[in-house]
């Protein structure tokens, strides 16, 4: 259910007072009024294509504030007992000025331009006032602020008296509890009553139709009734007013005239069950169907305390998975937490275990009931079509788990597998159900024996999707830029002194780079480890031949510049090492240089420093940090490479192959770890293709299997050729290296270094969708700039979508092109396609200007440019200034589609289209 779709005459507000706004959520509305002690940065919060406004009190002061002790105590008119604050005289001629001076300006000095004042009609509860006084001390403060600060934009809470007199100086007036309100005394929530509603819906009236002035509702509801939130706001926008429906506290996220749709899942996990978060089996299976449907995982450690109430406005469900129950002091608060959300109506997904053993009030609670343990063997009775997904289910010997679903089945509920004992008992392992759905073990995925290979038993796009009640979204796509998958290479350095064997005895650092990368003209990633080159690492005696060829590869322009550490670390983690290895020695922790000890800052930024200045052109930045051996990185080695602008990448290792065709063995995007990105490259390298480089040394030609399964009948992945700088070292590996790179120049590619796929994972984490109207309103950084819908959607609506500049369909699903960070999608049924639109092209969009007669757009790429151009016959293209032909053409509805190549990367084309 959305809001009505109606024109708004002002922008959308957002109002959130808590200390840690979600900033990358809100931006999607216009205008965010935060309390700026919270120490929020709008000149940076800008590029968002939101605004910060500041929060100010005008008639109250909270002792709290920085500036109330400098009040002299004859200003003060009494107080409010229900906030806790005192009324502050208006009347007093300093007042104006000290506002100014003491509350604004401050705030004005960091960035902010927009403020929203409270409390103007506060004054009325001190018990003795003077009513043409304070009204007349309060226009001089609004007067003394434009004044002082011009360009000023205000948001006044009320002030109704004195509206005439403020013309062209309020951007909008709002007031509170029209519907739905706060009782501050009594701590509830409820309805307005009908006499004041209606004196205030004449006050809002007459400031929109006599004074022109917007309005802005603010009503409170409670934060977990999301579909009274909805309605409220709704009947607020019927009325032609700005809603703004949200908790009493105004730190959750509410629903405004846009509503910011969440996609983030709380994923609760055992940590005791696996060394690190990159082993946990949610992660490694559970994050790529989520990311793949647009969802984020954030990960909750059942060991640490949980947080406080996880509400709808920021969460779209919740997931528990264990691979057993949880320790026994730790159930308690577990089961409260899961009970207080589902009670809520937060959709709840069970895997894999319950991680305690459910009582009768938890059963009552799930809708099951309990059953008698099995007997004999077990035969499955009912298995819905979403399970043997990979591989069938096959019964236990006996059931695990001794109940069933309750009789009668509550509304919406569905079993996903049940079985029957040798009494006929019948058991239920897993079932879609009123509050979400379950599946457990052993029926979600299937260890294949003697090997490391998984398979899904269910279908984990389709059960996560139900379960959940996760609505389809527009889905910021990390694989795909203007209709064409992305194509990268990245190489991480080990190896860069070994001898190749080959003639010459050449280092494969320098047959890389002369049979490789001088061949082969694309974005390049390329890293050395500082231990393997520097003077003052292993190899001193070959570390002036070493550093030239890094110098000579660093400086080719397809060629961007990485670390891959100092000293190669194996375990980023130490405080895991004990639950992956028997001891330190096992572990082989990292190179061992002469006279240094382990040192993440280090690793990471020292080595980056190294490159920089001995090895890097002058002016060519070196900013990528390629992890190394294990790949987990801890959460303070996240911390040292974001806080040093250092991008990071590496870990996931998706290596589905025809072999293992399994979805299990393709990963996510990437993971947090207390709040830093560890992007995953998109498909693993070839010592995994090589068993661990023991050969065969043929093996990464097995990559191509990797990329085929990651496009079909899902493009899971980009094309990523990431390998090692000893592929170069013998004949076998360097011939499946142009193996692998003839099949890459030979698909229709959009080729871009490494850095720019970071920064779209990036990107995807934090760009927010919106509600709004029947359409979509998208806010990211620009670096992510493809949206995916399914074809079912039907076609983009060019006549109110607007940021957008064509779509390619690719298996069924619709590949949308934005024009930069910002855009409004609107499909219909209907064809309303523009006069000219891209249909794919492999380079960056840098402008794009569309006028009734003409289309004028820049490409900019990395190698020369392919584009196809949805246009009519009459239409006349150039590129930088001169007349270029289309070099095939096939027929479409409603437009041919035009294709043209360009023997250089970057152009202004314009496409001019005679009117019918």
């Amino acid at each position: 259910m959305v809001l009505p779709h109606t024109v708004q005459a002002s922008p959308s507000v957002a109002l959130y007072y808590g200390a840690a706004a979600p900033l990358d959520d809100l931006k999607v509305f216009d205008i965010v009024v935060v309390d700026a002690d919270h120490g929020y940065d709008p000149k940076a919060y800008a590029h968002t294509g939101s605004q910060l406004y500041g929060y100010a009190a005008v008639t109250e002061v909270h002792p709290t504030r920085p500036y109330f002790q400098r009040i002299p105590d004859a200003w003060h008119l009494g107080r409010n007992a229900d906030w806790d604050s005192v009324l502050i005289d208006q009347s007093q001629p300093e007042w104006p000025v000290f506002f100014a001076d003491q509350v604004i300006a401050p705030m004005w000095e960091r960035g902010y331009r927009g403020f929203f004042l409270d409390t103007l009609d506060s004054y009325r509860l001190a018990s003795e006032f003077d009513e043409q006084h304070q009204q007349q001390g309060l226009i001089a403060v609004i007067t003394t602020l434009h004044q002082r600060f011009p360009g000023i934009q205000l948001i006044l809470n009320r002030g109704f008296d004195i509206l005439p007199q403020l013309k062209g100086q309020v951007q909008m007036v709002a007031a509170e509890s029209l519907f739905q309100g706060w009782n501050a005394a009594s701590k509830q929530y409820g309805a307005v009553k009908e006499e004041d509603r209606n004196w205030l819906l004449g006050q809002l009236r007459k400031a929109r139709d006599e004074l022109g002035i917007p309005v802005l509702v603010i009503d409170y509801v409670a934060p977990q009734d999301r579909a009274k939130t909805r309605a409220t706001a709704q009947k607020i926008q019927a009325l032609g007013f700005t809603p703004w429906v949200t908790d009493a506290q105004l730190q959750t996220i509410g629903i405004g005239s846009v509503e910011f749709v969440p996609r983030r899942i709380a994923l609760l996990y055992n940590s005791s069950e696996s060394p690190a978060l990159n082993y946990a089996a949610a992660q490694r299976f559970l994050q790529m169907p989520l990311n793949h449907m647009g969802y984020i995982l954030e990960y909750i450690d059942v060991q640490q305390p949980l947080p406080g109430q996880v509400y709808a406005d920021r969460f779209a469900g919740a997931v528990t998975w264990f691979d057993g129950a949880v320790p026994s002091p730790l159930q308690p608060a577990l089961q409260r937490w899961l009970a207080r959300h589902m009670q809520s109506g937060m959709p709840l997904a069970a895997i894999g275990h319950p991680g305690f053993d459910p009582n009768a009030a938890w059963l009552k609670l799930l809708n099951l009931q309990q059953v008698p343990t099995s007997v004999g063997l077990m035969q499955i009775s009912t298995q819905h079509a979403i399970m043997g997904y990979e591989s069938q289910a096959f019964p236990a010997d006996r059931n695990t788990y001794s109940w069933r679903l309750a009789t009668p089945a509550a509304p919406d509920t569905i079993p996903l597998i049940e079985l029957r004992d040798a009494r006929n008992q019948l058991y239920v392992a897993g079932a879609f159900m009123p509050w979400g759905g379950f599946l457990y073990n052993p029926y979600v995925i299937l260890n294949i024996p003697g090997t490391e290979h998984n398979r899904w038993l269910v279908d984990p796009f389709a059960f996560l999707q139900q379960a959940l009640r996760l609505q389809q979204l527009p889905v910021p796509d990390v694989t795909t830029e203007n209709g064409r998958r992305l194509l990268l290479a990245h190489i991480d350095g080990d190896g860069f002194p070994s001898r190749a064997e080959m003639p010459g005895n050449r280092f494969a650092s320098d047959w890389l780079l002369t049979d490789v990368l001088q061949k082969y003209r694309i974005p390049h990633t390329v890293s050395v480890i500082e231990g393997e080159v520097a003077p003052h690492g292993l190899f001193p005696q070959y570390s002036a031949e070493l550093e030239q060829i890094s110098r000579r590869i660093f400086a080719l322009d397809h060629v961007e510049i990485a670390s891959h550490s100092y000293s190669h670390p194996y375990l980023w983690d130490r405080s895991v090492r004990h639950g992956l290895f028997a001891s330190d020695s096992d572990a082989v922790l990292q190179m061992e240089i002469p006279n240094y000890s382990f040192d993440l800052h280090r690793e990471i930024v020292g080595s980056v420093e190294y490159i920089r200045e001995r090895l890097a052109p002058k002016g060519k930045p070196v900013n990528i940090l390629l992890w190394s051996g294990d790949t987990a990185p801890s959460a303070e080695a996240l911390e040292i490479a974001t806080r040093n602008g250092i991008l990071n990448m590496n870990g996931g290792d998706t290596s589905i192959t025809r072999s293992n065709p399994s979805l299990t063995a393709v990963r996510g995007h990437g993971i947090h770890k207390n709040g830093y990105l560890q992007v995953y490259a998109p498909v693993t390298n070839e010592n995994i293709y090589t068993n661990l480089w023991q050969g065969p040394y043929y093996g990464f030609e097995r990559v191509i299997e990797t990329f085929e399964l990651t496009e079909e009948p899902r493009r899971l992945k980009a094309v990523d050729i990431y390998y090692h700088t000893y592929s170069a070292s013998k004949t076998a590996s360097l011939n499946a290296l142009h193996r692998v790179y003839r099949w890459a120049m030979h698909q229709p590619l959009h080729p871009v270094f490494a850095s720019e796929y970071i920064r779209k994972v990036q990107d995807f984490y934090t760009l927010a969708l919106a509600r709004k109207g029947e359409g979509w309103r998208i806010r990211g950084n620009g670096d992510l700039r493809t949206l995916r819908i399914p074809q079912s959607w039907g076609h983009i609506d060019s006549t109110i979508s607007h940021g957008l500049a064509g779509s390619h369909t690719h298996y069924q699903e619709r590949y949308v092109h934005m024009t930069g960070g910002h855009a409004l999608l609107h499909t219909s049924a209907q064809a309303t396609q523009a006069a000219v639109s891209l249909v794919e092209a492999n380079a960056r969009l840098q402008a794009w200007d569309a006028t009734a007669g003409s289309t004028t757009f820049t490409l900019k790429g990395h190698v020369p440019l392919e584009f196809s151009l949805a246009l009519s016959h009459r239409c006349k293209v150039t590129a930088n200034g001169r007349l270029i032909a289309a070099i095939a053409s096939r027929d479409a509805s409603p437009l041919p589609i035009q294709r043209f190549k360009l023997p250089y990367a970057a152009a202004s084309i314009q496409a001019q289209c005679p009117r019918a």
